[in-house]
């Protein structure tokens, strides 16, 4: 097992090992590894907290936050809603977002009890569906200096290859792009404007994008302060024994991560 980077931690049980955040201390939570893929989103819940309802949404890599009760209202034939952020409405309600490569994002407010599950790959995150849950969070009563926030493992930058058209995509909601220029040189100011969001890449209209560095200067823009952010090393894509990556197999496979609310 890749050791546990510093900040972060391997719980171990007696059915496997899960991935926790020292930023989410107190709070009950987990991102699980590829070891979990026949366990159900009951029995992951139970190791978190047992007697809390695990709740989730169908995935369409977009910017859509839906409520923990709008779920719930919809009973248990329900089907699940569209969206790839989840919010909680009360106690004892487990949140999840499945990812292969994407980042998934737990969210615990401290001072509320509230807690977010979002699923955030390129599309959501030029879509700013990080920004937009913490836009909710705020208007059910949260404060954003009380807002504890971890990445969890995706993959990492160093890999991610993506055209000029995606990194321009992403930049777009953190700097403004003369759009008179060219997608080169609209990169090239990007480059130099942010810091670790994109790497070059030899292929021609080819550059790396670091994700889960999108999300954190998204956070950082918003207002959130450096302290309040952890984002795991860990790289679905260069570490197959423990994530499963898309990029890397072409498979539809994944990994579970998972908070709940108090």
């Amino acid at each position: 097992m890749v050791a546990a980077p510093l900040g972060w931690q391997w719980q171990t049980t007696l059915k496997g090992t899960y991935l926790t955040c020292d930023r989410l201390a107190g709070m009950a939570h987990g991102f699980f590894t590829r070891e979990w893929v026949e366990a159900a989103l009951a029995d992951l819940t139970g190791i978190l907290q047992p007697g809390a309802i695990p709740l989730r949404t169908k995935q369409v890599h977009g910017n859509r936050v839906v409520l923990a009760g709008d779920i719930l209202a919809q009973g248990e034939t329900a089907t699940y809603l569209d969206a790839d952020a989840l919010i909680s409405t009360g106690p004892n309600q487990a949140l999840w977002v499945c990812s292969a490569d994407c980042v998934p994002v737990l969210i615990g407010d401290r001072q509320t009890g509230r807690v977010a599950a979002i699923h955030a790959g390129w599309r959501g995150t030029s879509m700013e569906v990080v920004p937009k849950t913490i836009q909710t969070l705020c208007q059910l009563g949260s404060a954003l200096p009380d807002l504890a926030i971890a990445l969890g493992p995706a993959i990492s930058g160093t890999v991610y290859q993506v055209g000029l058209s995606v990194a321009i995509a992403i930049g777009e909601t953190l700097v403004s792009l003369d759009s008179h220029q060219s997608p080169e040189e609209q990169v090239a100011h990007l480059q130099a404007q942010t810091r670790g969001l994109l790497l070059p890449d030899p292929e021609p209209g080819r550059v790396r994008l670091d994700v889960r560095q999108a999300n954190v200067l998204q956070l950082l823009k918003m207002g959130l302060e450096p302290d309040q952010i952890s984002v795991s090393p860990l790289c679905t894509y260069r570490e197959p024994e423990q994530f499963f990556s898309y990029r890397r197999e072409r498979l539809k496979q994944v990994q579970w991560s998972g908070i709940t609310s108090f």
